[in-house]
């Protein structure tokens, strides 16, 4: 439709912007252990963008619900809400969340390729506020949310976490409510100081898709200080952040080991709460941990204490 029509049609100018959209869920697949599985829910269509959307299991029984966000890695390049690393079980985080009573959404986000930087992290946020605003139909308690992703998921699982509330990092226009807080954070051999990163050095004998960037340098669209600092989840660590759980393998040669203890000083030095496992000789996305499953157990453990009802 051209703004000549849209004006005749409407009598007003056409606006310079459109909102992203929020569409209601559909209706849920009752799993045999009487949980809840929505699948495809679109929970934003940025415009000039494709519908983002996102997965949600939830626990069996009424009430509300305690949620954890889940986002995926794939050095903000690839990954799907679909699939978690090779290294874990299929379903394994979802189900041990579910097992503890807890909600799980798993997100997508518009990868490097289609948007840079603050694209991804205002997606999370649209999503936290998409499960608030639908809380209620979805048996989900609005006062506990929580976030945790891996790698490049872990990086802005971070960010979300650190952000709250921050104009800068919104979209045009600002959205306000709801809000985008969460009250605890797993963040799995996530990147935390952009600036501090080593080059990506890609093995001779790994081959990557044609037109495979500098996985941050597409982020960020550019390699100035300026944006890697505005993308980096230690430039908004503040007294106010949530408790962080950080798991990082001693041999991450992608991700170093250094990024996560980065973090978790500056967490302890502004007076958050911080833990940081360190998992020996395990590489990127734990290639080489003696036991997943007991990491993945940790975390739950973690986000279990964090979301408690009487916490609230």
């Amino acid at each position: 439709m051209t703004h000549s029509t849209e004006r005749e049609r409407t009598g007003s100018e056409p606006p310079e912007w459109a909102p992203p959209e929020f569409l209601p869920p559909v209706g849920p697949v009752v799993r045999e252990d009487g949980s809840l599985h929505y699948s495809g829910i679109s929970y934003a269509l940025p415009p000039g963008f494709r519908p983002l959307q996102l997965d949600l299991w939830v626990p069996a029984g009424g009430g509300r619900h305690p949620v954890v966000v889940w986002i995926h890695g794939g050095a903000w390049q690839f990954g799907d809400r679909r699939y978690l690393p090779p290294t874990l079980e299929t379903d394994a985080v979802y189900d041990a969340l579910l097992e503890a009573g807890i909600a799980v959404a798993s997100i997508d986000y518009r990868l490097a390729g289609e948007a840079v930087f603050p694209a991804q992290l205002q997606d999370a946020k649209s999503a936290v506020r998409y499960l608030r605003r639908h809380a209620a139909q979805l048996g989900l308690d609005v006062e506990r949310f929580g976030v945790w992703g891996e790698s490049a998921g872990g990086h802005l699982a971070a960010l979300l976490a650190l952000t709250a509330g921050r104009a800068e990092q919104e979209g045009d226009p600002v959205v306000g409510e709801p809000v985008d807080s969460v009250r605890a954070a797993v963040d799995w051999y996530g990147v935390s100081d952009l600036t501090t990163m080593p080059k990506l050095e890609v093995p001779p004998d790994v081959s990557l898709p044609p037109g495979t960037a500098d996985p941050i340098e597409q982020l960020l669209g550019g390699t100035t200080p300026e944006r890697a600092r505005s993308a980096s989840p230690v430039t908004y660590v503040n007294a106010d952040a949530p408790p962080f759980l950080l798991i990082h393998g001693t041999d991450d040669v992608p991700v170093p080991l250094e990024q996560s203890s980065l973090l978790h000083a500056a967490l302890l030095a502004a007076g958050a709460q911080s833990e940081l496992v360190t998992v020996e000789g395990a590489g990127h996305i734990f290639v080489g941990a003696p036991d997943i499953p007991a990491l993945i157990a940790r975390s739950v453990a973690f986000l279990t204490q964090h979301l408690r009802e009487e916490n609230r």
